[in-house]
């Protein structure tokens, strides 16, 4: 028997195949198989940018269409504050109760993810999987227990770094002491409860020793190919070769760190994923865009506001090698919900075959995710 959200979920596969079908005539990925996909961004979420909201507002009509529009299955959103400072675990705790509200407000949309069933649930009710992830371990407060407190509010991804040293390890942009011992006992309490572990932002050497000392598979939720663009938030081949070997998926994301200057564009995230694709093989690839999945509107408001985010970042000392005010954080040709299928589309007229693209649109994560659950 079918439920009414069933039927609602088939009639929106349908009107989005007709809507694609013309847009994908000229070779591209079939719009009936991007329906039938399963579509992960290991790193996002849903959202608009509005200058005069508070951070807290509620999400938009718009963000809510877009959602729908977009064909994502499932979307790693970050329920945390990253970087080490004051009331860390308050205000995780905060951005978790925001999250819940929107899940209440808007059940036709959003599903909680935690289990491995609730990704096939999302993609047969229409709806998007919300997975909750963390971007780093400062809200522990260097307090083990606080994982299991946080697992049962439905963490399910945890990084171990952000950029900086915290209790467990050195980021990206330290000397790359690795882990600490804190650091070690973390990744098996993390196995324990089978959170994934994601090992993004980490300095190499905590890459290589969160590999070697996790016993399940593991993530790089969002990154970029180092070979192509050395650049402290991408991944050397001898990390991502190591990670494949274990199991693990690579994410590649839409952000300035593509290239080493300039404003990164479609041709970057092709030539990052071929690449990925080359060292890991085609079953360890994936996408974290690290954005939203609504489009942004170049406006003076949104750059006036991304300016001062950058500031606030580099005084904050979180900001990585790569950024700057004048180069988004985001792809021009990609700026729109449907990125995800132009992507496809892209990939298509340059080979992949449409089971390959399958597994990196989202196949590859939801294997890995749901093998860790």
């Amino acid at each position: 028997m079918t439920n009414r959200r069933q039927v609602l979920a088939w009639v929106s596969a349908a009107a989005a195949t007709a809507r694609w079908g013309a847009a994908s005539a000229d070779t591209g990925f079939p719009a009936s198989r991007y329906v039938g996909a399963t579509v992960i961004d290991a790193l996002g979420g849903p959202g608009t940018f509005d200058p005069g909201a508070p951070d807290d507002a509620p999400l938009s009509p718009r963000a809510l269409a877009d959602v729908k529009a977009s064909g994502v299955t499932a979307v790693n959103v970050t329920v945390n504050a990253v970087g080490n400072g004051p009331d860390r675990f308050e205000k995780t705790v905060d951005s978790i109760a925001g999250m819940e509200r929107e899940l209440a407000a808007h059940p036709e949309v959003f599903l909680k993810v935690l289990r491995a069933g609730d990704l096939s649930l999302a993609k047969s009710s229409g709806r998007m999987g919300l997975i909750y992830g963390f971007q780093d371990t400062s809200m522990l407060d260097g307090d083990l227990t606080r994982l299991s407190t946080f697992h049962d509010l439905g963490l399910r991804i945890c990084q171990v770094t952000y950029n900086r040293r915290n209790l467990m390890g050195d980021g990206c942009l330290e000397a790359d002491a690795g882990l600490s011992r804190l650091g070690l006992e973390f990744i098996a309490e993390v196995n324990r409860l089978r959170i994934v572990l994601d090992l993004s932002h980490s300095g190499r050497r905590t890459i290589a020793e969160g590999i070697a000392a996790s016993k399940a598979p593991m993530a790089i939720s969002h990154t970029g190919c180092r070979a192509l663009a050395d650049l402290p938030r991408n991944t050397d081949d001898a990390s991502l070769k190591a990670l494949a070997d274990k199991g693990g998926v690579a994410g590649i994301y839409f952000m300035p760190f593509l290239r080493t200057s300039g404003q990164p564009h479609a041709e970057d995230v092709l030539l990052h994923l071929e690449h990925a694709v080359n060292v890991c093989g085609e079953d360890h690839v994936g996408l974290g865009t690290d954005g939203t999945i609504s489009g942004i509107e170049i406006s003076e408001a949104y750059r006036d506001w991304f300016r001062k985010s950058v500031e606030d970042r580099v005084k904050a000392g979180i900001s990585a090698p790569g950024e700057s005010p004048d180069v988004f954080t985001l792809i021009p040709e990609y700026n729109e919900p449907l990125r995800f299928k132009k992507l496809a589309d892209d990939l298509a007229r340059r080979g992949w075959k449409s089971v390959r693209i399958e597994k990196v649109l989202g196949a590859n994560f939801a294997r890995l995710f749901s093998g860790v659950w």
